[in-house]
């Protein structure tokens, strides 16, 4: 970065920087200081135009180049900062003086400062989160393209350990081998074998044994012989099933290979009880989705346990555990809710349906002022509540699984805290699973906090995060955009990387985004529910008939709009009604393009219609926005607003009929963290449009550039779905192909049984290295637990004096 500025100051593209720096101070309000990316590409295009460059100059000019490297520019009276990513997960500060004769790199301190001080909230001598010296000997990745492949990392890093420190490390992996138990009961290897060497010797015995078995034979037929070597359950369930699992450890001790590694340890039984936690949502199974802010999550962590429940109930029957009566044991843990509006979320345990032994099991908050905690409680004032139902769900926890969990996932900000707070008591392996940071979707949340303070909680939200992500064995995400964006816009994770929370503290180095811990392991989709429209046979008449009438036909209070021409193609779209899912902008996408409503109708399902429905101020705007949209476009017979909550089956079979009908698919979010209803829409036959900005876009291929969106682009967007349905229109099997491609993709990518297979896999893996190396973790978490005493919980008791007053403000809303 040093030549590229060198380059443009010492040229003439100076006074191009100078003039864009003078356009962006013109363009925005006295106060203004700071410009985002999109703000400074847009001014610069404006300057370039203006100026009358030459195409080259916006792109490939030293300047160009500068300015498409810079997400983030301050500018002050003495200087202008440059905020640069010159690659993925990588990011520098420099500081150039206002008449452009100098400039330097500035340190992340040095950035901070500023920052605070042009909100007019500079402090000195401000606490300082620096979580790097815990990293620093920890093993890493280096290629930031692997960013999100910690696994096959670990495998590698491990496999060279074995290979280059063969005695020390064929001793650790016994001893590892020699602890597990279910229950007292000793698993794979007995008090007989005393020792790494031994082990060797009783393999190469053991194989001698079952190469005369024959392959089908049962494993209680050799048992005890086995055991006479010192081998116990878990090896297999047939001859042929422990001859493979010893062979595989006998390759490995001899030539240590990734893939071998990779393939012994998913056979190692250390698996069987696994907590869910999800705790802010109406968790449960009958006429429960959730609120809006936490739609999917219900359906994502019942998927998820069933899924898992079915993968442990595989590996144990061949494992041949089954002859000891192991059998897997799931909770999903949420809050009871005494007033539960008709739902069960008021029944200490529920039994998760189609499963054998998988529960929901409620704890409630502790009363402290009950007018709040006997209701539900808003992501974003639920924090004060954390450590005490940690506390009190440890014990449950432990008297209903009658001994210890082997894994611990948190699901959400609020879970992932509750699961570093049990992982660090139990001293269990944890697995975090985000899904979506707040930090990413509100612009500068971090350093107006303070004025966001009353609504949102920022600064205990914020903190949570930090503690838990880092205290986290492992981190599965969605998307690799999820944890270090595009080559143009900052991951979610990333944005922990260097922030300041003005008056509280500056985070130098909030997390390690080269760690092994992040994995990127998309969820799956339900074939039983999200099947494709060809599968006639699987269709339920009653229900076609019954979601047919909802969208095009039937009239109630609930839906808005008669199509005056139900044959024409339909515009699905399907989504909560918040600024960011952003059906507004897909609204005047299409009233503005009237090739667009010559050639389609809109339907766009929503959870709410009308205004009084409204549990916050911003749905109440987007409904009246909308009605507004409908009014100004004339777009009355063209559109059709479905304003209530479906059932998972209802969405599934609104899917294929509008694939019955040709139709497509619009996700016009203006962010989007994954996007579980496109990968719904795909598999059920539906060609789809998703926006660019966020993990969506990993859903699609590089060929599919025709079916990505930016959602600030109206009139590009039309011409992308015109072009699609007039290439259907003069090649009717140009829609089948593509629906046909984007079934396939899901089917091959998006499954549970892949999600599953991953995640106990790392699950393995992590509890492995926590055993070898336990020092590593020890350190990071007493400087976790730190910043939980001495930053979080004062911000939490903040929120409880107010609850404690009665109602904090925005809480009796969200109710």
């Amino acid at each position: 970065m040093h030549e590229l500025l060198e380059a443009v100051l010492s040229s003439d593209e100076k006074t191009a920087l100078y003039q864009l720096i003078l356009t962006l101070k013109s363009t925005s309000t006295s106060s203004k200081c700071f410009f985002l990316r999109n703000e400074i590409l847009q001014t610069f295009a404006y300057y370039c135009q203006q100026s009358q460059k030459p195409a080259y100059f916006y792109h490939s000019s030293s300047i160009g180049k500068l300015i498409h490297y810079t997400h983030e520019m301050i500018v002050e009276e003495e200087a202008t900062w440059f905020v640069v990513r010159p690659k993925i997960a990588s990011q520098q500060v420099w500081r150039v003086k206002s008449d452009l004769t100098s400039y330097e790199e500035m340190t992340s301190q040095a950035y901070l400062d500023v920052s605070d001080r042009l909100v007019n909230s500079y402090q000195p001598h401000l606490l300082e989160i620096d979580l790097k010296p815990f990293y620093e000997d920890a093993p890493k990745l280096c290629d930031s393209r692997n960013i999100g492949q910690g696994l096959a990392y670990l495998n590698h890093y491990l496999s060279n350990k074995l290979l280059t420190e063969p005695q020390y490390w064929l001793e650790v992996m016994f001893q590892a081998l020699h602890q597990l138990n279910y229950d007292g009961i000793p698993l794979l290897i007995s008090d007989r074998i005393t020792s790494g060497q031994e082990l060797v010797k009783q393999v190469k015995q053991a194989l001698k044994l079952l190469a005369s078995q024959p392959p089908e034979e049962p494993y209680e037929k050799f048992r005890f012989q086995l055991q006479e070597l010192g081998f116990e359950p878990g090896w297999g369930n047939t001859a042929a099933r422990v001859r493979e699992t010893l062979q595989l450890l006998d390759r490995l001790i001899d030539t240590p290979q990734p893939a071998i590694l990779e393939a012994f340890v998913a056979r190692v039984p250390a698996i069987f009880r696994v907590v869910f936690i999800s705790i802010h949502g109406w968790v449960a199974q009958e006429d429960v989705l959730g609120r809006d802010e936490t739609l999917g999550q219900v359906i994502y962590v019942l998927e998820q346990t069933r899924s898992l429940e079915n993968k442990l109930q595989q590996e144990i029957k061949i494992a041949g555990l089954d002859l000891l009566g192991i059998q897997p044991h799931i909770i999903i843990l949420t809050r009871l809710i005494p007033c539960c509006e008709g739902t069960d979320c008021n029944l200490r345990l529920e039994k998760v349906q189609d499963t054998e032994n998988a529960w929901i099991l409620r704890v409630p908050f502790r009363e402290f002022n009950t007018q709040i905690t006997s209701k539900w409680i808003s992501k974003f004032e639920i924090w004060p509540y954390l450590e005490t139902f940690a506390e009190d769900a440890e014990k449950q926890l432990l008297t209903q699984f009658n001994g210890c969990p082997n894994l611990i996932i948190g699901n959400y900000s609020d879970g992932s805290l509750v699961a570093s707070l049990l992982s660090r008591s139990l001293k269990v392996t944890q697995c975090n699973i985000a899904h979506s940071l707040e930090k990413a979707k509100y612009l500068f949340s971090n350093l107006y906090w303070s004025d966001l303070e009353e609504q949102y909680h920022f600064s205990a939200q914020f903190t949570a995060d930090l503690i838990s992500m880092n205290a986290a064995d492992f981190i599965i995400t969605s998307s690799y955009e999820e944890i270090v964006g595009t080559p143009d816009t900052m991951g979610q994770y990333e944005s922990y990387k260097c922030f300041t929370m003005p008056h509280l503290y500056h985070v130098v180095d909030g997390i390690d985004l080269f760690s092994p811990k992040f994995n990127k392991v998309p969820p799956g989709v339900s074939e039983k529910i999200f099947f494709p429209y060809t599968q006639k046979e699987k269709r339920n008449p009653s229900l076609s008939a019954q979601v047919q009438d909802l969208l095009f036909d039937c009239q109630c209070p609930q839906i808005f709009g008669h199509l005056e021409q139900p044959q024409k193609r339909p515009i699905l779209s399907i989504a909560t009604i918040t600024s960011i899912k952003n059906l507004t902008g897909l609204a005047e996408c299409f009233g503005k393009s009237q090739a667009l409503q010559e050639h389609c109708n809109l339907i766009i399902i929503t959870t709410k219609l009308h205004p009084d429905e409204a549990t916050v101020p911003e749905e109440a705007e987007e409904i009246q926005k909308l009605n507004e949209i409908i009014n100004e476009y004339h777009l009355h017979g063209k559109i059709r607003w479905i304003g209530m909550r479906l059932p998972s089956i209802n969405i599934g079979e609104a899917y294929r009929i509008v694939s019955d009908r040709r139709g497509i698919y619009v996700h016009f979010a203006r962010f989007e963290s994954f996007g579980r209803s496109i990968i719904e829409a795909m598999i059920s036959g539906l060609p789809s449009f998703a926006t660019e900005f966020g993990g969506a876009l990993e859903i699609f291929d590089e060929r599919d550039n025709g079916f990505i969106i930016n959602p600030t682009d109206l009139e590009g967007t039309a011409n992308k779905i015109l072009a699609f349905i007039e290439k259907c229109n003069t090649y009717p099997e140009y829609w089948n192909q593509i629906s046909n491609t984007f079934i396939e993709r899901i089917r091959n990518r998006y499954n549970w049984e892949i999600h599953t297979s991953k995640l106990l896999s790392l699950a393995k893996i992590f509890s492995f290295w926590n055993f070898v190396a336990p020092e590593n973790n020890e350190v990071r978490d007493r400087y976790m637990e730190t910043i939980f005493h001495l930053v979080f919980k004062p911000r939490a008791e903040k929120i409880l004096e107010k609850h404690m007053g009665c109602f904090a403000p925005g809480v009796e809303s969200r109710e």
